[in-house]
């Protein structure tokens, strides 16, 4: 027992004397931070930062919330009963009720949606966020950019969103989706613009411009309102792309510059008036680059001019590459088609184009687009000018602007042009709408059309 208490009494006058000469040689450096002296240390909060986490969403949200309307829209069908029925038509009637969101945009009750919420509606109701509910009135829609306005009438004034600039809009910028998913009403979330000039429809020949975000939409907020911090609209929420069919991180939105476009022309001209420069959009390919020798992988490729169009007028030419509008940066077809998507017939837009490696800046005068849906051959066309006309060799006829359809779109339609259909004479599209409204919408419809090679064909659609 000694023994052991020797040994402990040893060792803890060992520790202390090896304590004791590690601090004495140890060196004593300190560090300090003198406010009065310039110091070369990162300070570890950042005042732009700390100011975008602090954002307040409250102001907007209140802003905005009783401004964002529920859309319930009756639709009723006729279902077979029988086997006639089914292939001569007829059955009985049965409603089907669809929902979707809303904008108040005035307070006279002008309210902007989505086309597909008020799609064949026979009857639509608007409820607001104080539970009070109004019958609405269509007035008009434009189902390419899937945009509807219709109306609703009260004795007081209603709240609106008033309308921002959506060109404006930053990647990383706070915005707010509010809307009623899942039928339940005023649903406010919060997200980031995370891109901007998204093509969801490239390959079916209907180019969109959507502001993407990761702010959480769903099944019931088609329609809604996609606000930034103060409160102003700067889209309506449209789109989701989602295995599931719910909200997976992204959602698109109709930028408010091309809604606000689409229901002023529905308000004075009564449908939507659609400006063009005049060309024909070309890939960037390896041929492409040898033969005008281009180093730029950003643009839009300008592959043909329409003769007689602003473009044309204004000097572009084929090989030139089209870097900006209105100074607004164009880096590829999605940033031309959005922004002239705001744009009117005979407005003047400033283009951008680089040609033999200088840029230079011309004024294009935007010229209308005139086309007419052929849904039952799944076509858009337009009407062709004399000098198409003279050039290809024809009398008459109207050339095919793209096709509506991934069925179509798969046989290369596009720049052809229509010279007969049913083996009546086409000279523009008016003469399209009257024969396809007059005919037998049983029979098939027989298509002449010269091909881009020169060639006469005739389709027969079943």
């Amino acid at each position: 027992m000694k023994q052991t208490f020797r040994l402990f009494l040893v060792a803890l006058f060992a520790g202390a004397i090896t304590l004791g000469g590690y601090k004495f040689f140890e060196k004593k450096d300190y560090i300090s931070f003198d406010p009065q002296q310039n110091s070369n240390f990162i300070p570890t909060n950042f005042s732009a930062t700390g100011a975008e986490m602090n954002t307040d969403f409250t102001e907007a949200a209140e802003k905005t919330v009783h401004a964002v309307v529920h859309v319930k829209n009756t639709t009723v069908s006729k279902q077979p009963t029988n086997i006639m029925e089914y292939f001569q038509g007829g059955g009985q009637p049965r409603a089907m009720v669809g929902s979707g969101s809303g904008v108040i945009i005035s307070p006279d009750g002008y309210i902007v949606t989505n086309n597909h919420v008020i799609a064949n509606a026979s009857n639509l109701e608007v409820t607001l966020n104080n539970n009070r509910t109004y019958t609405a009135k269509l007035i008009g829609t434009d189902p390419s950019t899937d945009i509807a306005l219709i109306k609703i009438d009260g004795d007081d004034a209603f709240p609106f969103i008033p309308f921002g600039d959506s060109n404006n809009v930053k990647i990383g910028e706070w915005v707010l989706a509010v809307g009623n998913p899942f039928n339940l009403t005023s649903t406010v979330t919060a997200g980031i613009i995370s891109a901007k000039a998204r093509d969801l429809n490239q390959f079916d020949g209907n180019p969109q411009s959507f502001l993407q975000t990761d702010a959480a939409v769903n099944r019931g907020n088609s329609g809604g309102a996609l606000v930034n911090t103060r409160g102003e609209l700067i889209g309506i929420n449209t789109a989701i792309t989602s295995e599931t069919g719910s909200y997976v991180g992204y959602s698109f939105a109709v930028p408010s510059n091309n809604a606000r476009k689409v229901i002023e022309d529905i308000l004075e001209y009564g449908n939507v008036q659609r400006g063009i420069l005049g060309i024909q959009v070309g890939n960037i390919n390896p041929q492409i680059v040898e033969k005008y020798g281009i180093n730029d992988t950003e643009g839009v490729f300008v592959g043909g001019i329409e003769k007689g169009s602003g473009a044309d007028k204004a000097g572009i030419k084929e090989g030139d590459i089209i870097k900006q509008l209105d100074g607004y940066k164009v880096s590829k077809f999605a940033d031309l088609s959005g922004y002239l998507g705001s744009k009117r017939p005979n407005d003047v837009v400033e283009v951008t184009i680089l040609r033999d490696g200088s840029e230079r800046k011309v004024p294009v005068t935007l010229v209308k687009l005139e086309t007419f849906s052929i849904d039952d051959l799944g076509l858009e066309v337009k009407n062709t000018t004399e000098a198409e006309l003279k050039e290809r060799g024809l009398e008459n006829g109207v050339t095919v602007t793209r096709a509506l359809t991934p069925e179509v779109a798969q046989y290369k339609l596009e720049g052809i042009i229509i010279t007969k259909i049913n083996d009546e004479p086409v000279n523009d599209i008016g003469d399209v709408k009257r024969i396809m409204t007059q005919r037998n919408y049983r029979s098939p419809i027989k298509m002449t059309f010269m091909d881009t090679a020169g060639n006469i064909n005739s389709f027969i659609f079943r």
